[in-house]
Protein backbone atom coordinates (compact mmCIF):
# COMPACT_ATOMS: atom_id res chain seq x y z
CA UNK A 1 0.00 0.00 0.00
CA UNK A 2 1.45 3.37 -1.01
CA UNK A 3 2.43 5.81 1.71
CA UNK A 4 1.85 9.55 1.46
CA UNK A 5 5.49 10.60 1.61
CA UNK A 6 6.09 10.82 -2.15
CA UNK A 7 5.93 14.62 -2.07
CA UNK A 8 8.28 14.98 0.90
CA UNK A 9 11.53 16.72 -0.01
CA UNK A 10 13.13 17.00 3.44
CA UNK A 11 13.45 14.74 6.45
CA UNK A 12 13.92 16.61 9.71
CA UNK A 13 15.29 14.48 12.54
CA UNK A 14 14.92 14.60 16.23
CA UNK A 15 18.34 13.51 17.47
CA UNK A 16 18.43 12.54 21.16
CA UNK A 17 17.06 9.00 21.36
CA UNK A 18 16.04 8.90 17.71
CA UNK A 19 19.47 8.97 16.08
CA UNK A 20 21.80 8.61 19.08
CA UNK A 21 21.68 6.41 22.17
CA UNK A 22 22.00 9.07 24.87
CA UNK A 23 21.26 6.70 27.76
CA UNK A 24 24.09 4.21 27.25
CA UNK A 25 26.53 6.93 26.21
CA UNK A 26 25.91 9.12 29.25
CA UNK A 27 25.84 6.16 31.64
CA UNK A 28 29.30 5.16 30.38
CA UNK A 29 30.61 8.71 30.80
CA UNK A 30 29.24 8.83 34.35
CA UNK A 31 30.79 5.44 35.14
CA UNK A 32 34.19 6.64 33.95
CA UNK A 33 33.92 9.72 36.14
CA UNK A 34 32.82 7.55 39.05
CA UNK A 35 35.69 5.10 38.61
CA UNK A 36 38.20 7.94 38.41
CA UNK A 37 37.04 9.24 41.78
CA UNK A 38 36.57 5.98 43.64
CA UNK A 39 32.76 5.99 43.55
CA UNK A 40 31.25 2.51 43.69
CA UNK A 41 27.72 1.16 43.74
CA UNK A 42 26.03 4.05 41.93
CA UNK A 43 23.27 3.37 39.41
CA UNK A 44 24.63 5.38 36.52
CA UNK A 45 21.76 4.42 34.23
CA UNK A 46 19.31 5.89 36.73
CA UNK A 47 21.45 9.04 37.06
CA UNK A 48 21.41 9.44 33.27
CA UNK A 49 17.64 8.96 33.10
CA UNK A 50 17.04 11.51 35.86
CA UNK A 51 19.29 14.02 34.13
CA UNK A 52 17.46 13.48 30.87
CA UNK A 53 14.06 13.75 32.58
CA UNK A 54 15.09 17.16 33.89
CA UNK A 55 15.99 18.24 30.37
CA UNK A 56 12.64 17.04 29.04
CA UNK A 57 10.75 18.82 31.80
CA UNK A 58 12.61 22.10 31.29
CA UNK A 59 12.47 22.19 27.50
CA UNK A 60 8.74 21.51 27.48
CA UNK A 61 8.15 24.16 30.16
CA UNK A 62 10.08 26.74 28.14
CA UNK A 63 8.38 25.64 24.91
CA UNK A 64 5.08 26.50 26.56
CA UNK A 65 6.27 30.05 27.30
CA UNK A 66 8.33 29.67 30.47
CA UNK A 67 11.62 31.42 31.07
CA UNK A 68 14.95 29.63 30.88
CA UNK A 69 18.10 29.06 28.87
CA UNK A 70 17.86 28.21 25.18
CA UNK A 71 21.35 26.67 25.31
CA UNK A 72 21.16 23.02 26.28
CA UNK A 73 24.77 23.01 27.52
CA UNK A 74 23.77 25.63 30.07
CA UNK A 75 20.64 23.68 30.95
CA UNK A 76 22.57 20.42 31.38
CA UNK A 77 25.07 22.15 33.68
CA UNK A 78 22.33 23.69 35.79
CA UNK A 79 20.47 20.39 36.05
CA UNK A 80 23.65 18.54 37.00
CA UNK A 81 24.33 21.00 39.81
CA UNK A 82 20.76 20.62 41.03
CA UNK A 83 21.03 16.84 41.07
CA UNK A 84 24.31 16.92 42.98
CA UNK A 85 22.67 19.18 45.55
CA UNK A 86 19.77 16.75 46.02
CA UNK A 87 19.75 14.23 48.88
CA UNK A 88 19.90 11.28 46.49
CA UNK A 89 23.16 12.30 44.81
CA UNK A 90 24.74 14.68 47.35
CA UNK A 91 27.43 12.13 48.20
CA UNK A 92 28.91 12.74 44.73
CA UNK A 93 29.09 16.52 44.97
CA UNK A 94 32.34 16.79 46.93
CA UNK A 95 34.12 14.39 44.57
CA UNK A 96 33.00 15.97 41.34
CA UNK A 97 34.36 19.49 41.12
CA UNK A 98 33.88 21.98 38.31
CA UNK A 99 36.22 20.29 35.81
CA UNK A 100 34.51 16.92 36.19
CA UNK A 101 31.11 18.53 35.83
CA UNK A 102 32.21 20.38 32.69
CA UNK A 103 33.47 17.12 31.21
CA UNK A 104 30.16 15.42 31.96
CA UNK A 105 28.23 18.21 30.26
CA UNK A 106 30.58 17.86 27.29
CA UNK A 107 29.77 14.13 27.17
CA UNK A 108 26.41 15.05 25.65
CA UNK A 109 28.38 16.21 22.59
CA UNK A 110 29.80 12.69 22.09
CA UNK A 111 26.85 10.32 22.00
CA UNK A 112 27.01 7.06 20.09
CA UNK A 113 24.62 6.59 17.22
CA UNK A 114 22.29 3.63 17.09
CA UNK A 115 23.72 0.77 15.06
CA UNK A 116 21.65 1.69 12.00
CA UNK A 117 22.01 5.47 12.21
CA UNK A 118 25.09 6.24 10.13
CA UNK A 119 24.34 3.82 7.30
CA UNK A 120 20.68 4.80 7.38
CA UNK A 121 21.43 8.50 7.13
CA UNK A 122 23.90 8.05 4.27
CA UNK A 123 21.24 6.08 2.40
CA UNK A 124 18.47 8.57 3.15
CA UNK A 125 20.74 11.44 2.10
CA UNK A 126 20.68 10.04 -1.44
CA UNK A 127 16.88 10.28 -1.44
CA UNK A 128 16.00 13.45 0.48
CA UNK A 129 17.40 16.50 2.23
CA UNK A 130 18.31 15.35 5.74
CA UNK A 131 18.62 17.82 8.61
CA UNK A 132 18.40 17.91 12.36
CA UNK A 133 15.50 19.57 14.10
CA UNK A 134 16.69 19.24 17.66
CA UNK A 135 16.47 21.08 20.94
CA UNK A 136 20.22 20.60 21.26
CA UNK A 137 22.31 23.73 20.80
CA UNK A 138 24.23 24.29 17.59
CA UNK A 139 27.73 23.42 18.83
CA UNK A 140 26.48 20.27 20.53
CA UNK A 141 24.87 19.08 17.28
CA UNK A 142 27.96 19.89 15.20
CA UNK A 143 30.24 18.03 17.61
CA UNK A 144 27.86 15.08 17.76
CA UNK A 145 27.68 14.87 13.97
CA UNK A 146 31.46 14.69 13.73
CA UNK A 147 31.78 12.23 16.60
CA UNK A 148 29.08 9.79 15.45
CA UNK A 149 29.48 10.27 11.66
CA UNK A 150 26.04 11.75 11.07
CA UNK A 151 26.09 13.24 7.55
CA UNK A 152 23.50 16.02 7.85
CA UNK A 153 22.90 18.35 4.92
CA UNK A 154 22.28 21.11 7.46
CA UNK A 155 21.70 21.53 11.17
CA UNK A 156 18.64 23.18 12.62
CA UNK A 157 18.78 23.78 16.34
CA UNK A 158 15.75 25.28 18.01
CA UNK A 159 18.29 27.59 19.67
CA UNK A 160 18.31 29.44 16.34
CA UNK A 161 14.54 29.93 16.47
CA UNK A 162 14.28 31.13 20.07
CA UNK A 163 12.04 28.25 21.18
CA UNK A 164 12.06 24.57 22.04
CA UNK A 165 9.98 21.83 20.47
CA UNK A 166 7.07 21.24 20.53
CA UNK A 167 6.44 24.97 20.10
CA UNK A 168 4.99 25.31 16.56
CA UNK A 169 7.56 27.96 15.65
CA UNK A 170 10.34 25.35 15.71
CA UNK A 171 8.76 23.28 12.96
CA UNK A 172 7.56 26.22 10.88
CA UNK A 173 10.90 28.03 10.97
CA UNK A 174 12.80 24.92 9.88
CA UNK A 175 10.49 24.45 6.89
CA UNK A 176 10.76 28.13 6.00
CA UNK A 177 14.57 27.99 5.98
CA UNK A 178 14.37 25.12 3.50
CA UNK A 179 11.98 27.14 1.31
CA UNK A 180 9.41 24.38 1.69
CA UNK A 181 5.84 24.29 2.94
CA UNK A 182 5.45 22.06 6.03
CA UNK A 183 3.58 19.50 3.94
CA UNK A 184 6.77 18.78 2.00
CA UNK A 185 8.70 18.05 5.18
CA UNK A 186 8.55 15.01 7.44
CA UNK A 187 9.69 14.84 11.04
CA UNK A 188 11.48 11.64 12.05
CA UNK A 189 11.31 11.05 15.80
CA UNK A 190 11.09 8.43 18.55
CA UNK A 191 8.75 10.66 20.59
CA UNK A 192 5.06 10.85 19.85
CA UNK A 193 4.69 14.31 21.46
CA UNK A 194 7.23 15.68 18.96
CA UNK A 195 5.46 14.11 16.01
CA UNK A 196 2.13 15.49 17.18
CA UNK A 197 3.70 18.95 17.27
CA UNK A 198 4.95 18.52 13.71
CA UNK A 199 1.64 17.14 12.47
CA UNK A 200 -0.21 20.11 13.97
CA UNK A 201 1.57 22.45 11.53
CA UNK A 202 1.09 20.15 8.54
CA UNK A 203 4.27 18.06 8.46
CA UNK A 204 4.32 14.35 7.71
CA UNK A 205 5.36 12.12 10.60
CA UNK A 206 7.67 9.11 10.88
CA UNK A 207 7.90 7.24 14.18
CA UNK A 208 11.10 5.28 14.89
CA UNK A 209 10.80 2.81 17.74
CA UNK A 210 13.84 2.93 20.02
CA UNK A 211 14.28 0.88 23.20
CA UNK A 212 15.07 3.86 25.45
CA UNK A 213 12.24 6.11 24.30
CA UNK A 214 8.49 6.47 24.79
CA UNK A 215 8.12 3.36 26.94
CA UNK A 216 4.53 4.24 27.82
CA UNK A 217 3.49 4.79 24.20
CA UNK A 218 5.93 2.99 21.91
CA UNK A 219 4.06 -0.27 21.34
CA UNK A 220 0.77 1.50 20.75
CA UNK A 221 1.89 3.89 18.03
CA UNK A 222 0.52 2.87 14.66
CA UNK A 223 0.72 4.11 11.10
CA UNK A 224 -2.35 5.58 9.45
CA UNK A 225 -2.62 2.49 7.27
CA UNK A 226 -3.25 0.57 10.51
CA UNK A 227 -5.68 3.12 11.91
CA UNK A 228 -3.03 5.14 13.79
CA UNK A 229 -1.91 8.76 13.71
CA UNK A 230 1.54 8.78 12.06
CA UNK A 231 2.45 8.26 8.44
CA UNK A 232 5.12 5.60 8.92
CA UNK A 233 6.30 3.42 11.82
CA UNK A 234 9.69 1.73 11.55
CA UNK A 235 12.39 0.18 13.71
CA UNK A 236 15.47 1.65 12.07
CA UNK A 237 16.64 4.32 9.66
CA UNK A 238 17.65 1.62 7.19
CA UNK A 239 14.08 0.35 7.24
CA UNK A 240 12.88 3.90 6.66
CA UNK A 241 15.17 4.19 3.64
CA UNK A 242 13.68 0.98 2.28
CA UNK A 243 10.14 2.26 2.79
CA UNK A 244 10.88 5.58 1.09
CA UNK A 245 12.71 3.87 -1.74
CA UNK A 246 9.85 1.52 -2.46
CA UNK A 247 7.04 3.96 -1.78
CA UNK A 248 5.40 1.35 0.43
CA UNK A 249 4.14 1.53 3.97
CA UNK A 250 4.69 -1.64 5.99
CA UNK A 251 1.50 -2.53 7.84
CA UNK A 252 1.98 -2.88 11.60
CA UNK A 253 1.02 -6.54 11.58
CA UNK A 254 4.03 -7.36 9.36
CA UNK A 255 6.67 -5.57 11.47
Amino acid sequence: MANNLQDVDALLFDVFGTVVDWQSSIAKALARAGDAHGIVGADWGEFAREWRAGYSRETQRIAAGGLGSLNVDTMHAELLDQMLNSPRWAHLASRWGSSVRCNLVQAWHELDGWEDSTDGLYTLKQQKIIATLSNGNVRLLVDMAKYADLPWDTIFSTQLFGVYKPNPKAYLDAAQHLSLPPSRCALVAAHIYDLRGAAAVGMKTIYVRRPTEDAAFRDGVKAKVDGGEVDVVCDSLLELAQVLGSGATIPQARL
